[in-house]
């Protein structure tokens, strides 16, 4: 079938039952030995009940190449694929940002000071496969409960561009008693660089003036972190300042 050629419609019947395996096999067992594809179809299925959207969903995987790529596709790119319109980027779209607030309102319920996983586990979907870097931070209470989580800087993070006065300034105003930073590295690889590792000693120096501590920095990779209070470099650099213990 030529790539251009419009998909064709499935008989009702065939339609259907094709549709409601899927669904059954989903209420058994949720999305354990579903094919990346068939999840994209069900997704799909969502915008367009009545159409069938199996070669949809394996174009979609063939574009893109992996399912979390689909997922976090511009919508416009997602159009561009035969079978896929605006009101199947919706499921798509939605499944997306609902597990990102999923993921967010259960970090924000819960102590974090000791689950840099946990962190991660949100952050990435809102860092994670990026062309820049952006700078991320958590402001937490004295429970060490999310108060607010904002993007501070956007761009190359290095000195020139992150601004400790920045962070306190706003870690005052949310009355925070601790913080998270937290960045992406582009490359995939979350090894801090040198600047990385002075960036966060400034900012544990900075923090602790106005008697407030850092909890870990976490870069974000292709699938995979680097927290630098899992590595013991936020004790170590606290170290530095033995002046300014609380």
């Amino acid at each position: 079938m030529s790539p251009n050629m419009p998909i064709p419609e499935e008989t009702p019947e065939g339609r259907d039952g094709h549709r409601e395996r899927l669904r059954q096999k989903f209420l058994r067992g949720g999305l354990s030995g579903f094919l990346d594809h068939e999840i994209v179809e069900l997704l799909l299925t969502l915008g367009t009940p009545r159409r069938d959207c199996r070669e949809a969903a394996r174009r979609a995987m063939r574009e893109f190449k992996s399912f979390r790529s689909v997922l976090e596709a511009p919508a416009q790119d997602l159009e561009r694929i035969p079978g896929i319109g605006r009101r199947n980027v919706l499921g798509i779209k939605l499944i997306h940002e609902v597990s990102r607030r999923f993921l967010k309102d259960r970090m924000m319920s819960r102590p974090v000071c000791h689950s840099s996983r946990e962190v991660y586990d949100y952050l990435c979907h809102a860092l994670r496969d990026l062309r820049t870097e952006r700078f991320k931070v958590l402001f937490l209470d004295a429970k060490n409960q999310v108060l607010e989580e904002k993007t501070l800087f956007e761009g190359t993070v290095d000195s020139s561009a992150v601004y400790p006065r920045e962070v306190i300034k706003d870690a005052l105003r949310y009355e925070a008693s601790a913080l998270i930073f937290a960045h992406n590295h582009p490359s995939g690889d979350p090894e801090p660089s040198l600047c990385d590792r002075e960036i966060t000693r400034d900012l544990i120096f900075a923090a602790r003036l106005v008697q407030i501590k850092v909890l870990d920095h976490i870069i974000v990779g292709n699938n995979r972190y680097f927290s630098f209070a899992d590595q013991g470099l936020i004790e170590e650099y606290g170290l530095v300042f033995p002046g300014l213990e609380r």
